[in-house]
C-alpha cells in the first residue's frame, strides 16, 4: 500500500474537524481504500453536500464537488451519466443523507446507478451546533432535543436495501481495517454501494450525553458493534443500542448507465434502418 498523503490538498490543512472526530478515521479509510484499489487518481471523483463530513472534498486531490446541503447523490447522478468511466465517491453526513438528501438516497439505490457512497453517521448535526438528526438514538440528548429526543433513528442500512442497493454494509471508526475492506468491497461493486461508517462526535454529541472524550467513545463502538450473525440470535431488547456491523446486501443486478448505454445504442440502430 502506497503513501496515502498523496491523496489530500495538505495546503488546505490543518482541516477544520474538532479533536477527536472520527471523519478522519474514516476519510483515511476511503484513501486506504482507493489506493489498495489502484484507482487512476485523476479519474475518481468525490462529491459532497453540507456538513461536517462534506468538508472531506476540500481536503482530497481527485476531482471534487462541494454541492447543495443533501444533493450530493443528484449530483454524482448527473455527473455518473455524462461520464459513466468515472468511479464516483459520495462523502456524506447522517443529515445530508438521511433528512434533506433522503429521497435522493432511496431513488439513487433504486436505479442501481454506479455510485460508492460513503455515509459518516455521527448521529448529530455537528457542524451547526449539534442539532438532532435522523439518526440520533431515541432519548438521546442535543442542543434542539434539550430533554431527550423523541423519534426513532432510521436504519439507514436497511433502508438502502429495500429502496434497492445492490452493496451494503455497515461497520464503525473503530473497527478501521473492517472499514476500509467494505469501502473497497464498495469500490469494485458494479451498482449502488451503500457503507454506513458510525463516527464519533465527542463536541457535540459526546459532551451533551456524557459519553466522555473520543477514546472513551471509540471504546464504546467496539464493545456494543455484534455481527450480523450475532443480532440474528439475540432478542430484539438484546440488540438495543447495539451496532450491527458487517454485509448486508452484495448482489448482480444491470447497472444503470450500462442499461442506459444499450438503450441509446438500440435507439441508434433503429434510427439508421429506417
Amino acid at each position: 500500500m502506497g503513501d496515502i498523503h498523496r491523496y489530500l490538498r495538505e495546503y488546505y490543512m490543518p482541516h477544520i474537524w474538532c479533536p477527536g472526530c472520527g471523519h478522519g478515521i474514516i476519510l483515511g479509510a476511503v484513501l486506504r481504500a482507493i489506493d489498495i484499489a489502484g484507482l487512476d487518481q485523476n479519474n475518481v471523483a468525490v462529491i459532497s453536500g453540507i456538513g461536517c463530513a462534506s468538508r472531506a472534498t476540500g481536503y482530497v486531490d481527485f476531482c471534487t464537488l462541494h454541492t447543495t446541503h443533501g444533493r450530493a447523490l443528484p449530483f454524482a447522478t448527473g455527473l455518473k451519466m455524462v461520464r459513466p468511466d468515472m468511479k464516483i465517491v459520495v462523502l456524506t453526513g447522517d443529515g445530508d443523507t438521511a433528512a434533506i438528501g433522503g429521497n435522493h438516497l432511496i431513488h439513487a439505490a433504486r436505479r442501481n446507478i454506479d455510485i460508492t457512497t460513503v455515509v459518516f453517521n455521527n448521529s448529530v448535526y455537528g457542524m451547526t451546533s449539534g442539532q438532532y438528526s435522523p439518526m440520533t438514538p431515541t432519548s438521546r440528548f442535543a442542543t434542539t432535543a434539550p430533554y431527550g429526543n423523541l423519534e426513532r433513528p432510521f436504519d439507514l442500512c436497511a433502508l438502502a436495501s429495500a429502496a434497492g442497493a445492490t452493496y451494503v454494509a455497515r461497520s464503525t471508526a473503530y473497527h478501521v481495517r473492517q472499514l476500509t475492506t467494505y469501502i473497497g468491497r464498495g469500490l469494485a461493486h458494479k451498482g449502488f454501494s451503500f457503507i454506513e461508517a458510525v463516527s464519533q462526535c465527542p463536541t457535540y454529541y459526546g459532551r451533551r450525553n456524557r459519553l466522555g472524550a473520543a477514546p472513551a467513545m471509540l471504546e464504546w463502538q467496539k464493545r456494543n458493534s455484534i455481527s450480523i450473525e450475532q443480532a440474528k440470535d439475540m432478542e430484539p431488547a438484546e440488540r438495543e443500542d447495539k451496532i450491527v456491523t458487517g454485509e448486508f446486501v452484495n448482489q448482480t443486478v444491470p447497472e444503470y448507465t450500462e442499461v442506459y448505454a444499450q438503450l441509446i445504442g438500440r435507439l441508434g440502430r433503429q434510427g439508421e434502418s429506417r
